[in-house]
Formats: C-alpha cells, structure tokens, sequence
C-alpha cells in the first residue's frame, strides 16, 4: 500500500509559521508590488481576515471560477484567501496585482498569492510535527507499506527538508500535484453512492466541494497504477481528501489546532474517511484498515 502523506500542515504545524507568511507576503506587495504603506496593507488585512472568518462558508479560495478550498480548511489557506478578497475588492490593490501579474497562468490575483506563498514558505524554518520523523520511519520499516509524500511544491524543496528528519531510508516525493487546479472545462464525472455521476459534492446546507481536479486526479490514478491499494492523509478536506474519497480511497483527516468541525464531521460520516487525533495514530490506524 502507498501511503500518500501531505507534507504541509500534516508533517508540518503550519500554525506557527503563518503569521510569519503573512507578515512577510504584505512585505512584498506593499514594496514590489502594490506600492503601498505597510500599515495601511496590514489593517486592511486584519479587516478583511475577520470578515472571512465571520463568515467562513461565505469565502473560498477561488481558481478559474471555482472553489479550490472554503477559508477556514487550512491555516495557509486562510492566508491565501485574506489576501486573494483583499486584491480583489481594493480597485487599486487589484490593479498593481493586474499589471504585476499581466501573463497570469490561471489569473493574476491567483498567480500572485501562489507566488507569495512558494517565495515565503521556501525560507520559513520548518517546523515538523513532533511525530513526524516516527511515523515516516515506521513505515519505512513495514514491508507492506511506502509512504509517499505529497505536496503542490516542487519536489526538490521537500526532499531536502525531509533529509534533515534522518529516516532510514529515502522517502518517495509526489510534486507539484496542483490539488488547486481547477478546471471548469474537465468533463469527468465521478460515481457518488446516492448522487449519481457528480463533478460537485454537496456536503451540507451551506458547502459543497468542488472534484473538478485534474492535475490531482492525475496524479492519484497514476499512483494507483503503480500500487492499486492507496491511502492519503491531510490536514484538510476539499484540497487533498474530497477527491480520494470519491475516488474509493481511504482518506485520513489530521486534526489540527485549526480543523474546522464541519470537515470532520464529513469525514467521521463517510465509510472511507477517518479522524486522526494526532500524526502519531496514523500507523496503528492504517493497520486497523479492512484488507484488499
């Protein structure tokens, strides 16, 4: 079985590295890009961030039209949501961001907070969970078991923060999966239970999860391909979990110091899903798993 791991927010606790992320994101725009004071970028910031969670199910981070993520799945996903509502609805903000970001790939609000986050994140010391090194270790060891780590960054930056944990034995990176890559155009369609062929799952009276991913759907088949028998584990729903799911796999929700109940309990309710209370429960949880 590969055992496909998320690597921000579930080897890492992202928590602690977000105010840093933000700090050093409004740095940015205001001096290189907006051509703003600092100041009034921060308050503007803080403003915006308390509307979003006032009202989380409200705003969402958004790619080609379509919701990538709701605001409060994830401590950087917060972060990116605050500042994607904040460029948006700021005409002024929106235009330095248009100009700075003329050959957007998706578009140039997206680009910009995509770039903001691989330029900051990549100099954050990084903070691993304290289970961390044990987990991938463990398993490692078990000869029914590969863990693979997954991330939307290159692989290259990961591996060289996972050389620094000394496991026994190198670990499989899956990079640049795009779980964020929305694509409006994608006409495949997947098997729900009660629903019937879906590209939305709604998963309550106010949310619903948008499936259409196909850079990620990519990289899952092809994992499959390799080893039919996958699980994934992550510290939030709509990126990494809602497509396996649907897809027939085990997914594993870390709880996390900002796991909103609403993604819990989704996954607590779903035959495939689980709540983990912390990374250190993930071995003896992947035993507990029915056999092929």
């Amino acid at each position: 079985m590969k055992v496909i791991i998320d690597f921000d927010g579930t080897l890492t606790a992202e928590e602690t590295q977000t105010e840093a992320l933000a700090e050093m994101s409004l740095d940015t725009l205001a001096t290189d890009i907006i051509g703003v004071g600092r100041q009034q970028l921060a308050a503007d910031y803080a403003t915006t961030r308390r509307r979003l969670l006032s009202q989380p199910d409200h705003y969402w981070w958004e790619v080609n039209g379509l919701i990538a993520s709701y605001c409060d799945e994830g401590a950087f996903i917060l972060n990116t949501t605050t500042l994607q509502v904040l460029l948006r609805e700021n005409p002024t903000y929106l235009q330095a961001v248009t100009s700075a970001f003329a050959q957007a790939e998706y578009d140039p609000v997206v680009d910009c907070t995509i770039y903001l986050f691989h330029r900051h994140t990549a100099g954050l010391p990084l903070p691993f969970r304290p289970a961390a090194a044990h987990v991938l270790s463990t398993l490692l060891r078990e000869p029914h078991r590969t863990p693979v780590v997954l991330t939307n960054s290159l692989g290259d930056k990961v591996r060289r923060h996972l050389a620094a944990l000394e496991l026994p034995g190198d670990v499989e990176v899956l990079g640049d999966t795009r779980q964020y890559q929305m694509d409006p155009r994608w006409a495949h369609r997947f098997a729900h239970p009660d629903l019937g062929e879906i590209q939305i799952w709604p998963v309550s009276e106010t949310r619903a999860i948008d499936l259409r991913r196909p850079a990620y759907y990519g990289a899952l088949t092809k994992a499959s391909i390799e080893d039919p028998r996958l699980a994934v584990v992550a510290d939030t729903l709509s990126l990494p979990g809602a497509v396996p799911l649907v897809m027939g796999i085990p997914f594993f929700l870390l709880r996390t110091p900002y796991t909103p109940e609403w993604c819990a309990r989704i996954v607590e309710a779903h035959a495939l899903g689980r709540v983990l209370p912390s990374l250190g429960d993930l071995p003896q949880a992947l035993r507990e798993l029915p056999p092929a």
